[in-house]
């Protein structure tokens, strides 16, 4: 290591307070790019293309990660897209609002957000598009005055009934159920819900399944685990649950599978392979359904792109390329449908690796 000298013309005192004045500064400047749980968001767009921020319901969340493996896959195939991810450690209402206005102050071009609320984020967001940010929500939506684009899995009423029927199946259409879900404000996990409150109602094939309670895991494997025993414990006749939630059913699972319930409670909802292969292979899960999130990722990327680039605006009607996904269409409520549900079992888990 070379060792060099300061020239002469300043005092020892005068050069430590510059050295001290420029390291405060490079602090300030990290600080301002990474909030408490999240990853520093790179501030504008480059020459060639333009940023983008993800923030998610949560960090460290299973399903998040494959949703945001898909979208950074994506970015890497476009020439200089700037792609960054921010968020908070735990998923509620407020938690995202900081992360929103760190990357308005970056001049962020693109916010995808998959929102803990549907109004809470709107103040934050809006606050964003009149900096000159596009917005984009995928997942879980907000209200349709706070964003451009609603990347959706898959029609709401799709996920509604295939979870019905999946339960009814396995609890011979009789019985008992509850519906163990994330948040109590999560918009996509609460449409899902209506679908089956009214399926259920309306559908005269399940005039015999009578629904007794819906409670909340907050996205939490822990507390999930926790609110699936009490569950058991508050209704031991239960024969079946409902998780529309990845950290729900794969809590409620592993809970099931050494207790005394297993073979005896049905578990349905929405998982994911890798994390309930187990689960699947030793008896305790039948059946279960969920889409490839990689593609939510992304979708949401190729129609930054587009947003950008000012080819679409949201509106129905537009269409844009979306790479390996083929060319995807914005539908009614400037919404984009990525695919339909997949049922997963003992006779086609192993082919799936997500």
């Amino acid at each position: 290591m070379k060792l060099f000298h300061l020239k002469r013309g300043r005092s020892v005192t005068a050069r430590r307070v510059l050295a001290v004045s420029a390291l405060t500064t490079a602090a300030v400047m990290a600080l301002a790019g990474c909030a408490a749980g999240g990853t520093p968001a790179s501030s504008g767009g480059s020459s060639k293309g333009f940023s983008i921020a993800f923030v998610p319901k949560q960090l460290n969340n299973p399903y998040t990660d494959v949703e945001l493996g898909g979208g950074k896959k994506a970015a890497a195939a476009l020439s200089g897209v700037d792609y960054s991810v921010v968020g908070p450690n735990t998923a509620s209402a407020s938690s995202q609002v900081s992360y929103i206005n760190t990357l308005t102050q970056k001049k962020i071009n693109v916010i995808a957000i998959a929102a803990n609320d549907p109004n809470a984020v709107c103040s934050a967001l809006n606050q964003a598009k009149a900096g000159g940010a596009k917005i984009i929500t995928f997942d879980s939506d907000t209200a349709k005055n706070c964003r451009s684009l609603f990347i959706n899995q898959v029609v709401s009423k799709d996920v509604g009934l295939i979870e019905v029927k999946q339960v009814a199946e396995q609890i011979n259409y009789e019985g008992d159920i509850a519906i163990l879900s994330a948040t109590a404000n999560a918009t996509n996990q609460n449409a899902w819900i209506e679908f089956m409150k009214a399926e259920l109602k309306s559908n005269p094939k399940y005039a015999k399944i009578n629904l007794v309670a819906t409670v909340y895991g907050n996205d939490d494997d822990t507390t999930s685990f926790q609110v699936a025993q009490g569950l058991l414990s508050t209704y031991p006749n239960l024969k079946g649950i409902i998780s529309p939630t990845t950290v729900g059913i794969a809590a409620t699972a592993r809970y099931l599978s050494t207790s005394s319930y297993k073979g005896k409670v049905a578990l349905v909802g929405l998982g994911l392979p890798n994390q309930m292969r187990e689960y699947v292979k030793d008896g305790t899960v039948k059946a279960f359904a969920l889409w490839d999130p990689a593609k939510i990722g992304t979708a949401a990327v190729y129609a930054a792109k587009a947003l950008v680039a000012g080819t679409i605006t949201g509106k129905e009607g537009d269409s844009f390329d979306a790479g390996d996904l083929g060319t995807l269409k914005v539908g009614a409520d400037n919404t984009v449908i990525v695919g339909p549900p997949t049922e997963f079992d003992a006779n086609n888990i192993d082919q799936y690796n997500f």
